[in-house]
């Protein structure tokens, strides 16, 4: 059973730049794809970026994806989330997140049946 764990969340400034990390314990090969969400008070789990583990294509939402860049390190079993130019609307409790295939709904967090206990991101403006 894989498990992962978020680290890297934290009060920034609106401009800079924040990374954050998801290392997992367990068996990630089984695994295909993995994802960063993000979600705000009262709102659904929104995709952010995503990364099938294996050959390594890389998915992004429109909203960031000249702004954000998704990593992985497969001897570390980590996954990384760069974001630059921060805006206040990137604020979120960021989640990963593991689904065990690839599918076109990619995006819809009902496709990831393993999530993080997620890290808080504020970017003040």
């Amino acid at each position: 059973q894989v498990q992962l764990v978020e680290s890297g969340g934290r009060l920034v400034q609106a401009g800079s730049s924040l990374t954050l990390a998801c290392t997992a314990t367990g068996d990630i090969l089984s695994s295909y794809l993995m994802a960063w969400f993000r979600q705000t008070p009262g709102q659904e789990r929104e995709f952010v970026a995503g990364l099938t583990w294996r050959n390594y294509r890389r998915l992004y939402a429109d909203s960031v994806k000249d702004r954000f860049t998704i990593s992985r390190v497969a001897a570390e079993n980590t996954m990384y989330l760069r974001m630059n130019s921060l805006k206040p609307e990137d604020t979120a409790v960021y989640y990963c997140a593991v689904a065990p295939s690839y599918r076109n709904t990619y995006s819809q967090s009902k496709e990831y049946n393993i999530w993080g206990q997620g890290t808080q991101v504020t970017v003040a403006s």
